[in-house]
């Protein structure tokens, strides 16, 4: 089978570092990212089924291992070499277990179930997957999400595996695109409830890319009726945001005067020191960088909370306000379980389901790419900002390999 695969080769990550300094995603000619063509993954046990990618998206985290920017906090909780790809929508040749035949998206994350170990950790017990605590045990290799373990495959690839509990069927009058969406809705889905807004909080959102159009999508639909304050640098992610629910749309500089504003805060100091009175109540960081969490913590009230939902690396930050403020600095990572503003439990996956058809987030599928062209999908995806774009994902449908017997 074809499929793009991501080696354990310490020059060539060494070259995609330096690449991916110099050019975001240049890492993806000069590093362990190859196309090659492999075995099909073998079924790990039962309750496993061999899926068919139709379109698997290129999400932040996948261009930081390409450009050689993730932490080594990651390297026990991965298994090489691994073919990247976890938000994907796939063709499920047999139904298995509750799960017809047909169109699947695939819910990454490899938990104690999928990894056969009874009884279950804690964490998945209580329906909360993403801090599943055994995730470098069990029936098969360490790997946090499909897409980042050998033994599962992911969805830049013609075939790969999943277990029967990843799976969720497609409604039949859906898109591809906007199958594709509903794993980083999820994810955003998550963070926003994680945030635990109040009625009438002000919510600053940092970044206005793909996770965090979607955030402000999911804090609109999901969260109680709260002012959202979107950050957005370029014109077609300040359109959207307005679309998606933004209350207020601010440009990416200078992002304290109008919160100042807003929140009817006085400002301390002056040049490149200036510190509100108040602030927001709640800054949601969907970019997790160095520059986004000084910002957040630039504008937050005493005691308010900042959640972070991009994926940080290693950053340096003065930390002092943090301290001085009493402020709450948590993570919100993957899915599993929510509990709604009005008490309801309910499934992650089944609220970004509802969210993707509610706010029509197929459209934000921006170009596609065939897996050989695999450079220019990933400079692109990386480029998506500026060159008026949100998702790029690879395009599997019509792959020779899905024709073979």
């Amino acid at each position: 089978m074809k499929a793009l695969r991501f080696e354990r080769d310490i020059p060539r990550f060494a070259a995609a570092t330096i690449a991916g300094r110099l050019n975001a995603g240049g890492g993806a000619k000069v590093g362990p990212l190859r196309l090659r063509t492999i075995d099909d993954p073998s079924l790990p046990g039962t309750g496993w089924a061999e899926i068919r990618p139709r379109l698997a998206g290129i999400c932040g985290s996948d261009l930081a291992t390409i450009d050689g920017r993730s932490s080594r906090y990651f390297e026990p909780l991965v298994s090489f070499p691994f073919v990247p790809g976890h938000e994907v929508v796939a063709d499920l040749d047999q139904s298995i277990g509750d799960v017809p035949a047909g169109r699947v998206v695939v819910e990454p994350v490899l938990g104690c179930v999928t990894r056969n170990i009874d009884p279950v950790c804690g964490p998945c017990a209580h329906g909360d997957l993403g801090n599943c605590e055994r995730i470098t045990f069990g029936a098969i290799s360490p790997g946090l999400q499909s897409g980042f373990c050998c033994d599962t495959g992911g969805g830049w690839s013609t075939r790969m595996v999943a277990h029967v509990s990843q799976l969720h069927a497609v409604p039949s009058e859906w898109s591809d695109e906007a199958a594709v969406m509903v794993e980083p809705t999820a994810c955003a889905v998550h963070g926003a409830l994680a945030a635990g807004v109040a009625e009438g909080d002000v919510v600053v959102v940092l970044g206005s890319g793909a996770l965090g159009l979607l955030t402000i999508a999911a804090l609109r639909h999901f969260a109680p009726p709260c002012t959202i304050v979107a950050v957005a640098r370029h014109p077609h992610q300040q359109d959207l945001a307005r679309d998606l629910g933004a209350d207020h749309v601010i440009g990416s500089e200078h992002i304290a005067r109008p919160i100042r504003r807003l929140t009817g805060s006085l400002a301390i100091g002056d040049g490149d020191i200036v510190r509100l009175t108040g602030g927001a109540d709640h800054v949601i960081d969907c970019v997790g960088s160095q520059e986004s969490l000084t910002e957040a913590l630039a504008v937050i009230r005493p005691k308010g909370r900042i959640t972070m939902v991009g994926m940080p690396g290693h950053v340096h930050v003065d930390l002092t306000g943090l301290w001085h403020r009493e402020i709450a600095l948590v993570g919100a990572y993957a899915y599993g379980t929510e509990t709604l503003p009005d008490g309801a439990v309910r499934r992650t996956f089944d609220l970004a389901f509802e969210l993707v058809a509610a706010a029509d987030l197929g459209r934000l599928v921006s170009a596609t790419y065939p897996l050989d062209r695999y450079d220019e999908a990933i400079t692109h995806a990386a480029a998506a900002g500026r060159r008026g774009a949100v998702r790029i994902a690879f395009d599997l449908r019509n792959e020779k390999e899905r024709n073979r017997a």
